[in-house]
């Protein structure tokens, strides 16, 4: 595959992996031509390696969808983007679209697409986060020159998929995981199993990721296994998570914790990089 230049994630999401490429790209395979990213978030790694046919999955549809406008309408979206203010009061009425579901659906996918983006760039930390009834609902970040348009990556993701062949996708990741071709690599960085009772972070969509869940996607990783599919795993170095996949190979590599109410919380933690091939 011919590295072009890394492209910057368009938004921050929990569990981002743009400061563990370092560690992580050393231990992919060494061709790559078909990839799939079923948990894709910001998506660190897929805009590094900007492989030629990707199949881009998450459950979470407002990402999807920021993903296709930026894809389709790349123009337009930033047009739209370049109306939004960097006020408390202005940030609270676009977050309370979502509250009122009948007028929220008759907006645009371009209006939509704009308002998550804009929401990300302006609350704390950058923090997506959906209540129960799926709704937006991380606070003001009182930031003081958030960059609310970026102009220069959005058009450099829009013209990598437009590129490349890219599926995007909003299902259940195993439903995804059943139809890829032969040959496909696989990685996979689904919410993590938390390291403590008050760790656990699953707001990016109204669901949530239980042990049941991790052990349901430890089996579709065993499946894969036997399909020949090569893949890789990304999660919190656990106990519980090291015994699912002690049948593989396991890596630890050290993280930044970027996102915790204390700041004094944020440094360097322990994950696993589980891969089936070494």
């Amino acid at each position: 595959m011919n590295k072009k230049k890394r492209i910057n994630p368009v938004l921050k999401w929990v569990g981002g992996k743009r400061q563990l490429l370092d560690a992580i790209v050393p231990l992919l395979p060494q061709r790559i031509t078909s990839y799939c990213e079923p948990f894709i978030g910001g998506g660190a790694l897929l805009f590094d390696l900007q492989p030629p046919l990707a199949y881009v999955n998450d459950i979470n549809d407002e990402l999807i969808r920021v993903y296709q406008v930026i894809k389709n309408d790349v123009e337009d979206l930033i047009v739209a983007l370049q109306k939004y203010k960097n006020e408390a009061d202005y940030f609270y009425s676009i977050r309370e679209w979502d509250r009122d579901r009948e007028k929220y659906s008759a907006r645009s996918d371009i209006e939509k697409a704009a308002r998550i983006l804009y929401l990300n760039k302006t609350c704390y930390n950058g923090l997506f986060r959906v209540n129960s009834a799926g709704e937006f609902n991380s606070p003001f970040g009182s930031y003081s020159n958030p960059n609310i348009v970026n102009e220069a990556t959005l058009r450099a993701v829009s013209a990598y998929f437009n590129s490349a062949e890219i599926h995007l996708t909003c299902m259940d990741y195993s439903d995804v995981l059943q139809a890829l071709p032969p040959e496909t690599f696989v990685y996979l960085d689904p919410p993590y199993d938390p390291v403590s009772d008050t760790s656990s972070f699953t707001g990016y969509s109204k669901g949530g990721f239980t042990r049941d869940d991790q052990i349901h996607l430890r089996e579709c990783c065993d499946e894969l296994d036997k399909r020949g599919l090569k893949f890789m795993l990304s999660n919190s170095a656990t106990e519980f998570i090291k015994k699912q996949y002690a049948a593989y190979d396991i890596q630890i590599v050290q993280a930044k914790r970027a996102i915790n109410a204390d700041s004094t919380k944020r440094g360097e933690i322990d994950e696993v990089v589980v891969r089936n091939y070494t």
